[in-house]
């Protein structure tokens, strides 16, 4: 354990002396902090996964903390090693990505050491058992990300992004202090250890409990309907936050939830219903409003959300198992799940870092001011392009072997007795189904319309090279990491096993491992198979190429292929969002021709979050109309504001006498 206290450590002192060092020094301590303390934490992590043994301190703080346990059990290993290899990558990568910020009033110091807190605030939370303590971190974390999220707070939208973040965040810590708040009026204690004992002998508080605690981290992790912030924050923070974010700090969020449900052993069946709900609207929820973006930032944020379904999907079906008391359901549920955290770290930080590369170069995100940007830009566009395989779970990349494991999860639970269990099992099965064509849809759009065809604006044109290889490394351990557990998925499952033998105590958890590695070992050889025929098959190409004469392809009499020929966003999903149109909130900003050969005339179309249309801005308007009636009482006057606050004194001295 004291690696990680010292890991921690090591991280805030980097941030801290990253103030007073000259701006082009900053990201090169960190860089080298990071990479020292990352190395600590995964020794101890590493360990536990592969004995099995929790590590454990204890350390006297004050009478109001009391004793706090800290604890490296098998499900925190599996978070440290994530947090720590994904957010070391997103370090080094922000050596490039911060160079052109530098020496521009903008001064990367707080930058620095926010980001360095953030880790530290990660590891903290995925090790300590103490509820206050861990309060008293999460709220630190989310503060930390915050101004991150704003460090271009010049610009309005960031600004705005930012401060509805931090007011969903608030929202998510209510509900967990409730959670927390319930445990220790009925226990006396804050230890996790005494909760754990309170909740396994009442069902009830067990169930009140879960749905208070899912509800404040389903909000971090950004579980449909409390994603809003999602799609806002992303696109404003740096690419390399945006990475961390994303593929680590929303997975604390999951976390939070799977501590809870060791907490209470076996859920409810309605409890599982609950989740397995929530999580098939938020994978479907999040994949369709992906396919409508325009901004490439928010389309991966949307599909965050989507990942985010998946594996509360495979959550799901783990509880599913615990209920129904079928073990290979609940071990193939929950290491679907568990792996599908570390796929969706892998892959979905390649993808922002590559788009922030793409941002770097052409300094937009719009999608329709893109294109053709993998002829500039090759080794970025490649890495792109092998992200948006996997995520779309694809063989033989890493997202198919997660999503493989939920499948068989919910194919081996349907042969059930139970016919509420089959019908969810069938719907859910069609669900996962459909988000991974539309996943198909959504990301054969991005790489298409950023990277290939002809580039539509001068922004893309006038790109002259790739990004440097400082940015290029951390996107190619990512790409590397994706093909390896796609290809050679046992020694990630085994290590898997270990944080899922907590959820699944059954003494034939070795022969469900077994059972896996077989299904594994058989897809590694069928796509090494598949893998050597493609090489074979693109040698023979090049081969027959350099023998054979180009020619145009024929262009239905155009003989020069330009921009204004190839799809736009808006026309390429045009068919799939006027299927699904009750879904959306279309808006159209439409410029129409005044004459036979007009100088201008545009079309564009915007897609709204129904959630967002219908819901949260009206709240939000009728909120503003309130509280505008109390703007004379905000008058500047020192003397008003002296009388309020005794007034307030006042009244709280008399309630505090007659509640007496």
């Amino acid at each position: 354990m004291e690696y990680i206290f010292i890991s921690v450590g090591i991280f805030i002192l980097s941030g801290f002396i990253s103030i007073f060092i000259p701006e082009r020094l900053k990201t090169l301590l960190c860089t080298i902090g990071s990479f020292v303390a990352s190395s600590l934490a995964l020794y101890p992590a590493t360990k536990v996964l592969s004995t099995g043994q929790p590590i454990t301190k204890h350390i006297y703080f004050s009478p109001i903390f009391g004793q706090i346990d800290f604890v490296i059990d098998a499900l925190s290993a599996i978070f440290i090693v994530i947090i720590s290899i994904m957010s070391f990558l997103g370090v080094l990568y922000s050596n490039g990505y911060l160079k052109s910020y530098l020496n521009k009033q903008m001064h990367t110091s707080s930058h620095e050491f926010f980001l360095m807190s953030l880790i530290a605030s990660m590891l903290a939370v995925v090790t300590t058992s103490n509820g206050l303590f861990f309060l008293i971190i999460w709220e630190l974390m989310s503060l930390s990300s915050f101004f991150l999220v704003i460090f271009e707070a010049e610009k309005k939208e960031v600004r705005k992004a930012g401060i509805k973040y931090l007011v969903y965040m608030h929202f998510s810590i209510l509900f967990i202090m409730a959670a927390f708040a319930i445990l220790t009026n009925t226990t006396g204690a804050l230890a996790f250890s005494n909760y754990a004992h309170a909740l396994a002998h009442d069902s009830h508080l067990a169930s009140t409990v879960f749905i208070l605690a899912f509800i404040g981290f389903g909000i971090k992790a950004g579980f449909v309907p409390f994603h809003n912030w999602l799609p806002d924050a992303h696109p404003a923070a740096p690419s390399h936050v945006s990475g961390i974010m994303s593929g680590v700090m929303i997975k604390t969020g999951i976390y939070g939830i799977l501590r809870f449900l060791l907490l209470i052993g076996i859920p409810s069946k309605s409890i599982s219903y609950f989740v397995l709900t929530i999580s098939v609207l938020t994978l479907l929820y999040g994949v369709l409003y992906a396919i409508t973006q325009h901004d490439l930032k928010r389309l991966l944020a949307y599909s965050s959300i989507e990942n985010i379904g998946i594996i509360g999907l495979g959550i799901a079906i783990g509880m599913l198992g615990l209920t129904y008391y079928n073990p290979v359901v609940a071990t193939l549920g929950f290491a679907g799940g568990i792996l599908h955290i570390l796929n969706h770290s892998i892959f979905k930080e390649l993808l922002f870092f590559a788009a922030g590369s793409a941002y770097t170069k052409a300094h937009t995100r719009n999608i329709e001011s893109l294109g053709g940007l993998i002829k500039k830009m090759p080794f970025t566009g490649t890495l792109f392009i092998v992200g948006c395989v996997a995520i779309t779970g694809v063989p033989p990349l890493n997202g198919f072997i997660s999503e493989i494991l939920i499948y068989a999860g919910m194919l081996l639970g349907i042969p059930s007795s139970e016919i509420n269990l089959f019908i969810v099992l069938i719907i859910s099965i069609a669900a996962l189904a459909l988000a991974g064509t539309m996943a198909i849809v959504c990301f054969s759009k991005a790489s298409g319309l950023v990277f290939l065809g002809e580039a539509r604006t001068e922004q893309a044109k006038n790109i002259d090279s790739d990004v440097s290889k400082i940015m290029l490394i951390p996107m190619s351990i990512l790409a590397m990491g994706a093909f390896l557990i796609g290809l050679f998925p046992q020694a990630i499952i085994r290590m898997i096993l270990t944080p899922v033998s907590l959820f699944v105590r059954t003494n034939s958890i070795q022969q469900i491992l077994q059972s896996i590695l077989v299904l594994t070992q058989t897809l590694s050889w069928i796509f090494c198979g598949l893998l050597v025929l493609l090489i074979i098959a693109s040698i023979v190409r090049i081969c027959v190429n350099k023998k054979s004469e180009e020619h145009t392809t024929w262009g239905c009499g155009y003989d020069r292929p330009n921009s204004h020929m190839q799809y736009t966003p808006s026309s390429y999903d045009n068919l799939f969002v006027s299927t699904l149109k009750p879904l959306f909130k279309r808006v159209s900003h439409i410029k129409k021709p005044k004459d036979l050969f007009p100088k201008e005339a545009y079309f564009e179309l915007e897609i709204e979050d129904i959630e967002e249309a219908y819901i949260v801005e009206p709240i939000l308007k009728l909120d503003e109309k309130i509280l505008t009636k109390f703007e004379r009482i905000q008058n500047g006057n020192m003397q008003q504001y002296i009388l309020f606050g005794l007034l307030f004194l006042v009244i709280s001295i008399i309630g505090l006498v007659l509640w007496g």
